[in-house]
C-alpha cells in the first residue's frame, strides 16, 4: 500500500487523521509519517528525513522554502490554533479574563504540563509567558515537560496531581481524550499561530502532496477544521 510521508507539528494531527479516510477514498494512499514539536520536525527535514508534505508554522516553512527545502508555490495556509489551557476532563474550567488570573490559576496549580519549552511553538510561548508574569523560577519545579503537546496531555489525563492544568495548543486539547480545552489565555499573554502545509521538494509523491494540501484548505471542510482548533484568518 501506497503513503503519503508527513512531517507536521502536532497541532494538525487531528485534523490530518480525520481527513485521513477521505484522502485515500481520492488518492489510494494512506498517511504516514510524523507529528511533534515544530523545531524537530523542521530539523528532521533538514536532515533528510523522507517526507512529500510538511505541516508547520507559516514562519518555519517559509524558513525552509528560503532553504529549498519546500516547494515556495505550494505554500498553503490551514488556519490558525491559538495556545490555550486545559483541564482533566470533568473538572472545574480555569477561566482566565486577564494576566493577572492567569498567575493565580498557574500559581495554585499542584502539575503544569507543557510541551517542550525549546522546540515546541506552545512550550516556547508557555516558558515566556511564565518569564512575563514573575513566576518562572517560582514554578520551575511543577513543570511536566513533555516531547511534544499531545504527550504532555494525555498525561495530564492520567495525572494523579491535585491540580494540575496544561497548556499547550487548542488543537492537541481537542485531540486528547480525558483533557478538556478550559479557555484561551488572556490578552497580553495570548498566542494565535498560523500553520501552513508545503509540497517537500523532495517529494516522492508530490501530486498527492497537492491533494492533500486542497483538502486541508477546502472551503468545504470549513467544518471540520473549526471542530479541531482551527481559525481562519491572519497571525
Amino acid at each position: 500500500m501506497s503513503s503519503l510521508n508527513i512531517l507536521s507539528g502536532g497541532a494538525a494531527h487531528g485534523l490530518v487523521g480525520s481527513l485521513a479516510p477521505t484522502f485515500k477514498a481520492l488518492t489510494g494512499f494512506d498517511i504516514a509519517g510524523e507529528f511533534g514539536a515544530v523545531g524537530i520536525m523542521a530539523d528532521k527535514l533538514r536532515k533528510g528525513t523522507s517526507a512529500d508534505i510538511v505541516i508547520l508554522t507559516a514562519a518555519l516553512l517559509a524558513q525552509l522554502a528560503d532553504e529549498k527545502l519546500v516547494v515556495a508555490a505550494s505554500i498553503a495556509d490551514i488556519g490558525l490554533v491559538e495556545t490555550a489551557l486545559a483541564v482533566r476532563t470533568g473538572e472545574r474550567p480555569a477561566v482566565v479574563k486577564d494576566a493577572a488570573g492567569l498567575r493565580e490559576v498557574l500559581l495554585t496549580s499542584d502539575a503544569i504540563f507543557v510541551p517542550d519549552t525549546k522546540t515546541s511553538t506552545a512550550g516556547i510561548h508557555v516558558a515566556n509567558v511564565l518569564q512575563q508574569l514573575g513566576i518562572a523560577d517560582e514554578v520551575a519545579d511543577r513543570l511536566r515537560i513533555f516531547p511534544n503537546g499531545a504527550t504532555a496531555m494525555r498525561e495530564l489525563a492520567a495525572s494523579e496531581a491535585r491540580r494540575p492544568i496544561g497548556c499547550t495548543q487548542s488543537t492537541e486539547i481537542i485531540n486528547t481524550k480525558g483533557v478538556t480545552l478550559s479557555g484561551s489565555l488572556p490578552p497580553g499573554c495570548e498566542l494565535a499561530t498560523m500553520y501552513t502545509a508545503g509540497i517537500s521538494t523532495a517529494a516522492a509523491h508530490p501530486q498527492q502532496a497537492q491533494h492533500l494540501i486542497n483538502l486541508l484548505t477546502d472551503a468545504g471542510q470549513y467544518e471540520l477544521r473549526t471542530r479541531s482548533g482551527f481559525m481562519s484568518g491572519r497571525s
